[in-house]
């Protein structure tokens, strides 16, 4: 079965933090408050920080298992 997870336009991210306060795992932090970083081994790729981005800069990749 594929998997999915998160994937931060590190580039064009703004870290305004929408995508921490919908993360039900907690996997995404703003180091040093420059980009979002996620940590895929929390993320279960349930999209919910995706749909709030407001700079539409998250994306779920499918990863093999």
């Amino acid at each position: 079965m594929m998997k999915r997870k998160a994937t931060v336009n590190i580039t064009e991210c703004v870290a305004c933090g929408c995508c921490m306060k919908v993360c039900p795992r907690n996997a995404i932090g703003i180091p040093k408050g420059v980009y979002a970083k996620i940590n895929r081994d929390l993320c279960v790729g349930c999209g919910k920080c995706a749909s709030e981005c407001p700079a539409s800069v998250i994306t779920l990749e499918v990863t093999e298992p």
